[in-house]
């Protein structure tokens, strides 16, 4: 199973931005997403992008503020988060699996990092 490592997390002041990375171990051509989870939360989809990149998605919440990516020979996705708000405030994770919208689609999680932001 792939192994997600993530980075890029931190404490940013509403308006400012924040690149997350996510880099997955191995060859395998997965589809990837960002999820995030706030306290008393469920985990929520927030993007989410095929192999190829030719697909993406994302939650309303983020619709022209968020942008997924990804860059194969790296083994890397990145979410680059704009115009930041204190609701965007979770833990974020990414994940590896089929390309959907519910946590149930997909198997490899990273371990979770911090985005906090301040009023």
């Amino acid at each position: 199973q792939v192994q997600l490592v993530e980075s890029g997390g931190g404490l940013v002041q509403a308006g400012g931005s924040l690149r997350l990375s996510c880099a997955a171990s191995g060859r395998a051509r997965y589809n990837m997403g960002w999820f995030r989870q706030a306290p008393g939360k469920e985990r929520e989809f927030v993007a989410a992008i095929t192999w190829s990149g030719g697909n993406t998605d994302y939650v309303d919440s983020v619709k022209g503020r968020f942008t997924i990516s990804r860059d194969n020979a790296k083994n890397t996705v990145y979410l680059q988060m704009n115009s930041l708000k204190p609701e965007d405030t979770a833990v974020y994770y990414c994940a590896a699996g089929a390309y959907g919208k519910a946590v149930s689609n997909y198997g490899a999680w990273g371990q979770g990092t911090q985005v906090t932001v301040s009023s």
